[in-house]
């Protein structure tokens, strides 16, 4: 059976967020979750106006580590710091293993993220100069919360190791404002679909604005490396309407193949991997389906054995420095007999000839690819969950704190 573009509950060319509408109305959309997918250039476009200082294009030229950034944090984070820790839970976590890779890859320091209720049990080691990040969507989540009176407990109680904690959370007045040094609003604006889209992306967003901000004052990066990066993601909104725009016949045609599945497969490498979890995520908790996210080789160690035509298999493989891997890992998957469906910006149609289903993001600079290769299974999440009659806003057995 075909689905119509009325399927998703309105035309989706004609649409636009209202400004300052209730966010209590769909607006015409069928479900709170596809309108706040379609809300992501507006969040991306306000997070940007709040975190990217007007004046940035005019210290391109220079060569001094100044800040382009709004960032309300002391000079002696960026410069002192010697180890990051994030705790975080769900989406929020997936958030924090990409801000990891931009971390560890772009500024070269260590950081590691633990689920926030395995840090309350087994925290990392305590050393000086320890920057812990809590990333949670509503500032409300309990094991987050616990996370960080762990934390500050021990960096009271260490006289000797300065630390600081961060809070960042699409709720400025919540409880884990009041608990942290300093918060970081996602400036998402109120989610109500249980599956967390628009606030992902935010998360991302505000992380990535941090990573750079550390690059340039530990001129890790200079000016100059930086711009483009920051003219990519000012780019990004337009690119997600276009993403938007174009996918929706693909997405609503491969997500036919999930009808009688037993399970589902996403693969991906580098700072993809962390969307790998998060797009299995999604498929968990909208369709039901039993789906699992792998880092591309590591699942060549013994996971593939789960792999036969029941089994749909997701490579996410924008072109970059992982591009070739994927493919191999790809065309491994499909010689197993795997329905393939990749999600790339292969430029040529010979490359997306291994894929049974291929989703086109649009081109990007690798490092900001996240923000644009999770969308696809977003949609992909909510299509298949529409084709199998289940509540997309309310999946079963999940609570979700709203503070609006």
């Amino acid at each position: 059976m075909a689905l119509s573009e009325s399927s998703w509950g309105f035309p989706l060319t004609a649409h636009k967020s209202i400004p300052n509408a209730n966010p209590h109305d769909r607006q015409g959309f069928a479900h709170f979750m596809l309108k706040e997918i379609y809300e992501q250039p507006e969040v991306v476009r306000r997070c940007l106006a709040a975190y990217l200082k007007p004046d940035w294009a005019s210290v391109q030229d220079s060569t001094a580590p100044s800040s382009l950034f709004n960032l309300p944090l002391p000079e002696q984070i960026f410069t002192t710091v010697a180890e990051i820790q994030i705790v975080a839970c769900g989406t929020s976590r997936h958030a924090g293993l990409v801000a990891q890779y931009w971390l560890e890859q772009l500024v070269g320091i260590p950081t590691r993220v633990r689920s926030a209720s395995e840090f309350v049990s087994a925290p990392f080691p305590l050393i000086a100069n320890t920057l812990t990040i809590a990333v949670t969507q509503s500032g409300e989540t309990a094991d987050t919360l616990a996370a960080v009176a762990v934390a500050k407990k021990r960096s009271q109680s260490e006289a000797s190791s300065q630390s600081w904690l961060i809070g960042i959370t699409n709720q400025s007045e919540s409880s884990l404002a009041k608990a942290v040094d300093y918060t970081l609003p996602t400036l998402a604006g109120a989610e109500i679909g249980v599956a967390a889209t628009k606030t992902f992306l935010s998360q991302l967003v505000v992380l990535f604005c941090l990573a750079l901000e550390f690059a340039l004052r530990r001129r890790a990066l200079s000016v100059q490396q930086v711009m483009p990066l920051i003219d990519a993601l000012r780019s990004l909104p337009d690119q997600i309407e276009i993403l938007l725009k174009q996918q929706h016949e693909a997405i609503q045609t491969t997500s036919l193949t999930f009808a009688e599945v037993s399970g589902c497969i996403v693969l991906g490498r580098g700072i993809n991997h962390a969307i790998a979890l998060e797009g299995a995520l999604k498929l968990k908790e909208t369709t039901y389906i039993h789906a699992e996210g792998y880092a591309g080789g590591e699942f060549m160690h013994g996971p593939i054995a789960l792999l036969d035509v029941t089994v749909p298999v997701i490579v996410i493989a924008p072109e970059g420095t992982v591009y070739d891997s994927m493919l191999a890992n790809a065309q491994k998957a499909k010689s197993n007999g795997a329905p393939l469906i990749g999600i790339t910006n292969a430029a040529t149609q010979d490359d997306r000839v291994v894929f049974d289903y291929a989703l086109i993001v649009p081109a990007i600079d690798e490092l900001l690819s996240p923000f644009l290769t999770v969308i696809p299974l977003q949609l992909l999440a909510y299509s298949i969950a529409l084709q199998r009659g289940l509540d997309v806003d309310r999946p079963r057995n999940i609570t979700k704190t709203l503070v609006t």
